[in-house]
């Protein structure tokens, strides 16, 4: 079979496939080394391959099959790991010179639970510094480029999980999100990205090292979930890492009362209840990202029968609240010790977050924010069985940047354009990105669906339904003239 032709199937089919025997492990993994090899110099997703020590899984567990042993639901299938989730004897740099030489004694949760399912880890994907920002550069690597145009960023912090998916050099990749991270990328490369309720994928131990531990586990708002190309690739992963709770993390919910393969199948949404929100009432927007999404939400009341409002949950901009607990989840004591080591080889607007004179107040206030953002939300939601957003205020930008300085004429924050990514962490409810359509200079451009308490099937099965009636898995960024 064509390597090409490897490449464009979904991890579903790859794990059929393989075991059927209609496909070897091994032959799909020189399938994406090879589509690697082609596409990296440019793209840069991945900032440490592991080639040797996927071949060598790969044979394992081609040679399992052929005795008839036992093998997991992923047996063979290629994924990408986030370079902030540990992996261990594998390096974890999270895009800083501070972990340039760091290797994990330990897996992470979900790592380990990938391995179990015979997963195969083909690398780790590339991150901003310790995961600080919503683009995709950093101090140490090349920097990620967006598959769809290698001139703008693929968004972060998952930037080279999203962008290996989108350029078909993985299945779908391992990504997490503080504040949309996983989100983020998967709505500017044109893929899905799944954050699950809070507790649904279990949590450790996050980037750590004695010297200063505790760097990226914003403990009370980080989720782990996947990247994909498809809904039901979404899901199948999910199904692995989402399995149940874990000890080690004290968020971690009991198994789900409903099966992440099958939870999304029933796709007859009509006379659902559906808000729709384009702007939180206060976010500045762009406008042609305002006209794609509309059109698409347009779609669930037209073709999916639902009934639509255009409603907001009434909560005041909770910006300023956010960086609040991100700063209270941080170790600023290991990290301000960290700027002084390394500090003029670090993100500068890392080094300023970290060396900010926050208060006691800063962090008080931003705990009562979340409480207020969490109240306005679930009352909201007790009329609607789900809400539809932008993914985010803005197509794809320039490179090295951490976003526009200004949306729809109006002067803002630096990172403004995620308005409508981090209120969900806030909150913990879940939250996906599905591709609503493309800029006319062909960028891509997110849907959020958002569902209430607990409510993931209800996430995946509007997205799912948007999938059957929009569908985007055969749609592919113009790589031909790499691929040689």
């Amino acid at each position: 079979m064509p390597d090409s032709e490897i490449c464009r199937m979904s991890a579903a089919q790859l794990a059929q496939k393989i075991r059927a025997k209609q496909l070897s492990p091994t032959e799909v993994i020189d399938a994406v080394l090879t589509r690697m090899d082609q596409l990296e110099p440019t793209i840069h997703a991945f900032c440490t391959p592991t080639p040797e020590l996927a071949r060598a899984e790969a044979m394992r567990i081609e040679q399992a099959i052929a005795k008839g042993e036992e093998v997991g639901p992923l047996a063979g299938v290629p994924v990408g790991i986030k370079d902030l989730v540990c992996t261990e004897g594998i390096k974890t740099v999270s895009g800083s010179f501070a972990y340039e030489n760091f290797v994990p004694d330990e897996d992470d949760v979900v790592v380990e639970r990938l391995k179990a399912a015979d997963a195969i880890i083909i690398g780790k994907t590339n991150v901003p510094e310790f995961g600080y920002s919503g683009a995709g550069h950093n101090p140490v690597f090349p920097t990620t480029c967006n598959p769809w145009n290698v001139e703008r960023t693929s968004g972060g912090s998952s930037a080279g999980s999203a962008a290996a998916v989108a350029s078909g050099m993985a299945p779908f990749a391992i990504a997490s999100d503080g504040g949309g991270s996983v989100r983020i990328p998967a709505a500017h490369c044109g893929i899905v990205g799944m954050k699950a309720s809070m507790g649904r994928v279990p949590l450790y131990p996050g980037t750590k090292d004695e010297r200063y531990p505790g760097v990226s586990s914003w403990e009370s708002i980080e989720h782990i979930g996947p990247n994909a190309r498809t809904v039901e690739d979404a899901a199948l992963m999910l199904s692995v890492i989402g399995s149940g709770p874990d000890a080690r993390d004290r968020h971690s919910l009991p198994g789900p009362e409903f099966d992440w393969n099958t939870c999304f199948k029933d796709t007859n949404l009509k006379g659902l209840r559906v808000a729709y929100s384009a702007d939180w009432g206060y976010a500045a927007v762009d406008p042609e990202v305002r006209r794609i999404v509309g059109d698409a939400v347009k779609v669930f009341e037209s073709e999916l029968g639902c009934h639509v409002e255009q409603a907001h949950p009434g909560f005041d901009d909770p910006y300023a609240g956010f960086w609040g607990l991100v700063a209270a989840e941080s170790d600023l004591a290991g990290m301000r010790r960290m700027t002084a080591e390394f500090g003029d080889r670090m993100t500068p607007h890392l080094v300023d977050f970290i060396n900010n004179d926050w208060s006691a107040e800063d962090l008080t206030n931003a705990v009562v924010t979340r409480k207020a953002v969490n109240n306005k939300m679930w009352r909201f939601m007790q009329n609607y069985d789900f809400l539809l957003t932008p993914t985010l205020a803005v197509p794809p930008f320039a490179l090295h940047t951490q976003g526009p300085e200004k949306i729809d004429g109006r002067i803002g924050p630096p990172f403004a354009w995620l308005a409508f990514t981090f209120p969900f962490n806030m909150t913990g409810q879940p939250a996906a990105t599905v591709p609503a359509g493309f800029t006319e200079d062909g960028l891509p451009v997110g849907l959020q669906i958002a569902g209430g308490h607990l409510a993931d099937p209800m996430v995946l099965r509007a997205a799912a339904a948007f999938e059957a009636a929009r569908p985007w898995a055969d749609k592919w960024p113009p790589l031909d003239a790499l691929l040689k």
